[in-house]
């Protein structure tokens, strides 16, 4: 895109609230991808009738949905990493992600989720991702997520990931006939600085897969897709599950607050919790907002915003080393579980040792 290039006209985009069934009480492999594949028929069903329905109720097109953190199989709960490659994450290239891109294809839409998948560079490690395929079946945007407690991530590979995909395979926006789209993962939506690399690289549209408690409260999550709104002057469109089902664990802990939230900070639509929903869906207006991020003014925060002034103290000061999977030889290795929490036991001490905590 440049500046000439005319902006889409308004879409309505979807939130979509599905319940997840995990795969962590299955201890076959194919049987656990029998289920993900299930999963992906029972969703796209639903995907499709709500479109549908948005279609007959109020005359809009809806061109982009989003669905819920690890919609697929839910999350590891003690599995190692070896088990969970096995029976929960995703080949960039295998069947699942065929069957994603057949039902973006089927039903027109820009399809947004988040994953757990594989990568050839790293084979012994596993990622989560959220994806974006677009109408044609093609995947357009692929975002690891960097933030994580309990999984391996990009940051734990940093100099080699880096040589790899670059600062714009780790902070990846997609330029799209329905506008310039990039993807938040779950709690990262706290982090102010992962939005911030986005927007700073173009993003209009923010996706966010969540899978997060749910409460008739303000809770982290909810204030946070606000203030991300509002400081980046972008859409965000972020879909909970419904519940999570076959697991030890109650079912409704997470629901509702499905939401699209426009860039002033206004919740345009939002989801009950107790169930799945697709009434958290509104139009998504491109020019509004950049007509907004063109006008000068106070409320004008992203063309204000002196970055350079903060370049210095993020290079300097460490809260949370990289490369903590790379061995000296260059090679990597497999994280326990438990060293993850060992790794912020140490992160903490060391912060307190330098006075900041």
């Amino acid at each position: 895109m440049n500046d000439s290039t005319p902006a889409p006209e308004p879409y309505t985009a979807m939130a979509l609230q599905v319940s997840t069934d995990a795969v962590n009480a299955i201890d076959d492999p194919a049987e656990a991808r029998r289920v993900m594949m299930d999963n992906i028929r029972r969703i796209g069903a639903k995907l499709r009738s709500s479109k549908g329905f948005v279609r007959q109720y109020n005359g809009t097109e809806v061109k982009l949905v989003v669905l819920p953190e690890y919609f697929l199989s839910g999350f590891p709960m003690g599995e190692d990493v070896p088990t969970w490659i096995a029976k929960a994450c995703l080949d960039p290239a295998g069947a699942e992600y065929e069957a994603l891109a057949d039902l973006a294809q089927s039903a027109g839409v820009f399809l947004c989720g988040n994953v757990y998948e594989t990568d050839a560079n790293f084979p012994d490690l596993y990622f989560q991702c959220c994806f974006l395929i677009d109408p044609a079946g093609h995947t357009v945007l692929r975002y690891r997520r960097l933030i994580s407690l309990y999984a391996p991530s990009p940051c734990d590979l940093w100099q080699k990931y880096l040589d790899l995909y670059g600062m714009d395979g780790v902070f990846p926006v997609a330029d799209t006939e329905i506008g310039r789209i990039a993807a938040v993962a779950s709690e990262e939506i706290l982090y102010p600085e992962v939005a911030r690399c986005l927007v700073m690289r173009g993003a209009e549209v923010l996706l966010h897969p969540t899978s997060e408690v749910g409460s008739p409260l303000l809770t982290p999550k909810d204030v946070a897709k606000r203030a991300r709104a509002i400081e980046n002057m972008a859409y965000v469109v972020s879909a909970n599950s419904a519940s999570l089902d076959r697991i030890p664990f109650p079912a409704a802990s997470t629901s509702g607050m499905s939401t699209v939230v426009d860039y002033y900070g206004n919740v345009l639509c939002e989801a009950n919790p107790g169930g799945e929903s697709m009434v958290a869906h509104a139009l998504i207006n491109l020019k509004s907002l950049r007509d907004a991020r063109r006008r000068t003014g106070l409320t004008n925060m992203v063309s204000r915003l002196p970055l350079q002034v903060f370049a210095e103290s993020y290079r300097d000061i460490v809260f949370r080393p990289c490369n903590r999977l790379v061995q000296p030889d260059g090679s990597y290795r497999i994280p326990a579980r438990s060293e993850m929490t060992a790794w912020q036991e140490e992160d903490i001490q060391e912060l307190v040792h330098r006075g900041l905590l």
